[in-house]
């Protein structure tokens, strides 16, 4: 069976490392730089651009900030990010076939 409309899926989250960044993050109120990296196993750089786009459209919030004097980044989901990753699943959801239950 095919859908009559299928619902649009958010391109900012709809790439592999977005997507685990913000599945983590909406379990855990603060992940930090590290903690995301071993996760998604990206590279620093890799997953700085990708916390930059989400931080850009305003689904986390990045703090930069200082433990002793190594510089320490964290992150978190905002109200924004959470809507839209609900968003996203409704949509994905709209790509799998109804139950017959």
């Amino acid at each position: 069976m095919i859908p009559e409309k299928l619902a649009p899926l958010d391109p900012v989250i709809h790439s592999q490392i977005r997507l685990a960044v913000m599945s983590i993050l909406v379990s855990a109120s603060v992940a930090d730089f590290n903690e995301l990296k071993a996760a998604t196993g990206t590279t620093d750089g890799n997953l700085s651009t990708h916390l930059a786009k989400l931080e850009e459209v305003g689904y986390i919030r990045i703090k930069k900030s200082f433990r002793g004097r190594k510089p320490a980044t964290t992150c978190s989901l905002t109200d924004a990010g959470r809507e839209a990753l609900a968003r996203y699943v409704n949509a994905l959801e709209s790509y799998l076939p109804k139950s017959r239950g």
